[in-house]
């Protein structure tokens, strides 16, 4: 009987040691004073959020937030139209050219009747008006000239991703709102992993203050042959772990969330969760950092005061009697093998 109750006693140490679900406890932990004051760096939004990850984007220059004047490119087409008391000759050739086919950029430049070629590129349409006079003025005089755009070499911005519009023309005062407004981004994208290229350089933007907040700090210029890409609402999460209803991963569209709403998203904390011990596990996995919260903290603290940033891991620990529980519940499979074990052991002591 001896053998049968040390078998009874090594299963009893296993499967104690196998339901264990303890907080961590080590000496690098931090509190809810430490958490409370990134959580503020986080409410500043995603330039503050990609600091804290390691990966600043830098300030936002401010001549990206001023319009730029409109000028004549390579490819548009202008109406030019001439009046003069006595040269109808020369109206009457410009107007005919300008009427049915325009004077067309080419090279940067434009070819007129008794002109050599002007250069109009880079130069506002009354800039390039005045230019054209007064070549004309060189030779005739008493002659005025009017200038129009017939047609435009378009400007466009490309978008891809949550969008259903692919494209949008710009012009020199078109802004970021105006084209988000257009492309008609769903309201559950996720702003803070979008991003607008220009060139080959990431534009320090952040979309979700300008769309969800208003910030028109962050309402930039668009120009021709900007890139605009649009992230999908799981770009970017926080992972809830341990004693919550529903484990799994949550959405961070935004680029942050209130604990308080992710417990709540997860289902809550069951009987089972040691509200003690709500952790956050948030950066580099080989040397986190690691908060310790109460649930006094979640419900006294103000929401925006407790927020969580893509990458956390939110663990809530197991009670005691949970631990409890379980192993009783883990028991009885081992307590009927060993009830027929100890009744076969019997039958053969009482057989001898």
């Amino acid at each position: 009987m001896r053998l049968v109750f040390a078998v009874l006693f090594l299963s009893l140490v296993v499967i104690f040691s196998s339901c264990s679900n303890p907080p961590y406890q080590g000496n690098d932990l931090y509190g809810a004073d430490e958490f409370v004051l990134d959580s503020y760096k986080i409410k500043q939004g995603k330039f503050s959020i990609l600091e804290m990850e390691g990966k600043p984007l830098g300030d936002l220059p401010d001549n990206l937030l001023s319009s730029h004047e409109d000028v004549i490119e390579s490819g548009d087409v202008l109406n030019i139209a001439i009046y003069h008391p006595v040269r109808k000759d020369i109206t009457d050739a410009v107007s005919n050219i300008g009427g049915h086919v325009g004077f067309t950029v080419r090279g940067g430049k434009i070819t007129l009747p008794d002109l050599d070629a002007i250069i109009v590129a880079g130069l506002s349409l009354e800039d390039a008006r005045e230019k054209i006079q007064n070549a004309y003025l060189a030779e005739i005089e008493d002659i005025e000239v009017f200038l129009s755009y017939k047609d435009r070499l378009e400007k466009r911005v490309e978008l891809a991703g949550q969008v259903e519009i692919p494209s949008i023309t710009v012009g020199g005062k078109t802004r970021l709102f105006d084209v988000l407004s257009k492309a008609k981004v769903p309201v559950n994208a996720n702003l803070f992993k979008s991003y607008v290229v220009r060139g080959a350089h990431l534009l320090p933007v952040d979309m979700n203050r300008l769309m969800k907040n208003g910030d028109m700090g962050q309402n930039i210029v668009m120009k021709g042959g900007d890139k605009i890409y649009i992230a999908d609402a799981s770009a970017s999460t926080v992972m809830m772990m341990g004693e919550v209803t529903q484990r799994g991963l949550i959405n961070l569209p935004q680029g942050y969330l209130p604990l308080r709403e992710a417990l709540a998203r997860a289902g809550g904390i069951p009987y089972t969760g040691d509200r003690a011990f709500i952790q956050v596990i948030r950066g580099n996995i080989l040397k986190p950092k690691i908060y310790t919260l109460n649930w006094k903290h979640v419900i006294h603290l103000p929401t925006e005061s407790m927020l969580l940033m893509p990458g956390d891991i939110v663990y809530v620990a197991a009670t005691p009697i949970t631990e409890w529980n379980r192993f009783i519940s883990q028991l009885f499979p081992s307590f009927t093998a060993i009830d027929l074990f100890c009744k076969s052991m019997t039958g053969i002591i009482t057989i001898r």
